[in-house]
């Protein structure tokens, strides 16, 4: 699965789900659910698209709160982090990759045509470009993170 895929699947994965985000506990208790959802949603229809990974998600039927997702990570998260402003705070509170080489493919997977040494237009740049996604694929932001 491609950087923007995992990142697009995580935020809504959670947001969907009403339990906390260690749902795999909460999981055992309804015990009919649970046997279904992983013979019903197979994991292979989202890696034979990589190239459209980022709508490879279902869109969820109620637009997903971004913000109280990752906020709600964040306070969970051993560092403190700043997940509106940082790209690499945002794929921190996902438990992604934030190396650069991560950053990089992600800005290849974006179409980044800018210079990829200077880092901190390139991260301002990929921050944005996310944001954008996360809207496109059924994600509900704060108007002062559409830019």
């Amino acid at each position: 699965m491609s950087i923007l895929g995992s990142i697009v699947s995580a935020i809504l994965h959670h947001g969907n789900a009403s339990a906390a985000p260690t749902s795999t506990t909460s999981s055992a208790a309804p015990t009919p659910a649970a046997p279904e959802a992983p013979h019903t949603a197979p994991v292979d229809p989202a890696p034979s698209e990589p190239a459209t990974t980022a709508s490879a998600p279902a869109a969820p039927s109620a637009p997903v709160d971004v913000d109280a997702v990752l906020t709600q990570l964040a306070a969970t998260h051993h560092e403190r982090l700043d997940w509106k402003h940082s790209i690499v705070d945002l794929l921190k509170v996902l438990n992604l990759d934030s190396s650069l080489a991560a950053r990089k493919e992600l800005a290849k997977e974006l179409h980044y045509s800018g210079d990829e040494h200077d880092t901190d237009t390139m991260n301002m740049w990929l921050h944005r470009e996310v944001i954008a996604e996360l809207v496109k694929n059924g994600g509900k932001v704060p108007e002062d993170l559409k830019h």
